[in-house]
C-alpha cells in the first residue's frame, strides 16, 4: 500500500467531515448563503498568500531541478491562477481590491498557515509536503465530487470554483504531490513515517475547521479586544 493510500485510509473520517461539511454540500447544490462564501473568499485569499510561501521554501529544500521546478510551477499556479479567481470572484460579490488588501485573518486562518509555515520552515521537505498536501488534494477531490451534481459547474455564483478544482490542470498539480508524498515516505523509520501522519491529521482538521469557520463567519469572539 503507498503511504498516501494508507493516510486516507487511517483518517477516512477526518477527511471525509471535510466533505460533508455543509459548506461544501450547499456549495455543490448552488444554496449556499452567499455572505458564507464571501467571507470565505477573503479568508482564502489571505492564506493563500502564506500556502504560497509553502511552495517557495519547498523550492528551497529540494534536491533535484525537477522537483525545484515542480514546487516553482506550483508558486505560479497559486498565485496566478488561484488568486486570480479569489479576484474574479471579489468583483461578483462587491469586494472591493481595498478590501482585500486591509483583511484581517481569522484565528482560524492564522492557526492554520502558521502551523504550515512552522512545519516546513523547521521541517524536512517530506514533513513540508504533508502539512500541504490535505488542502491540494481535498480540493481537487470536492471539485471532482462536486462537478457531478448537475448544474453545480454552471452555477452563476459557485459553478465557476467547481470547474477549477475539478480541472484537469489542477489534477494534474495535486497528483503530483501525492506522487511525490510516497517517493519521500519511502525508506522512512515508523517514528518518521508516525511523525508525517501526525502533519497530515492536523492540516486535514485543520481543513474542516476553515470551511467551519467560514460557514460561521467566524472572526475574534466580539468580547476579545
Amino acid at each position: 500500500m503507498k503511504f498516501t493510500e494508507h493516510l486516507l485510509e487511517k483518517f477516512h473520517l477526518e477527511w471525509r467531515q471535510t466533505f460533508e461539511h455543509p459548506f461544501v454540500q450547499e456549495l455543490g447544490k448552488g444554496t449556499l448563503d452567499k455572505e458564507k462564501f464571501r467571507f470565505y473568499m477573503i479568508q482564502d485569499y489571505l492564506y493563500l498568500i502564506d500556502y504560497a510561501k509553502l511552495f517557495a521554501l519547498g523550492a528551497i529544500k529540494a534536491n533535484d531541478l525537477e522537483t525545484m521546478g515542480r514546487f516553482a510551477a506550483l508558486l505560479d499556479s497559486t498565485l496566478n491562477e488561484e488568486m486570480s479567481l479569489h479576484r474574479t470572484y471579489a468583483a461578483k460579490f462587491d469586494i472591493s481590491e481595498e478590501e482585500l488588501e486591509q483583511a484581517k485573518p481569522s484565528p482560524i486562518t492564522l492557526a492554520y498557515s502558521h502551523y504550515m509555515l512552522h512545519v516546513a520552515q523547521n521541517g524536512s521537505l517530506a514533513d513540508l509536503t504533508a502539512a500541504l498536501l490535505p488542502c491540494m488534494w481535498s480540493y481537487w477531490e470536492i471539485g471532482k465530487e462536486l462537478n457531478q451534481i448537475p448544474g453545480s459547474a454552471d452555477h452563476e455564483f459557485y459553478g465557476e470554483w467547481v470547474s477549477m478544482y475539478s480541472s484537469d490542470e489542477f489534477g494534474s498539480l495535486a497528483r503530483w504531490c501525492i506522487g511525490l508524498m510516497d517517493r519521500l515516505a519511502e525508506g522512512k523509520s515508523e517514528a518518521e513515517l508516525a511523525k508525517l501522519e501526525e502533519i497530515f491529521q492536523n492540516t486535514t482538521r485543520y481543513e474542516y475547521m476553515f470551511w467551519d469557520m467560514s460557514y460561521n463567519r467566524q472572526m475574534w469572539p466580539a468580547h476579545v479586544k
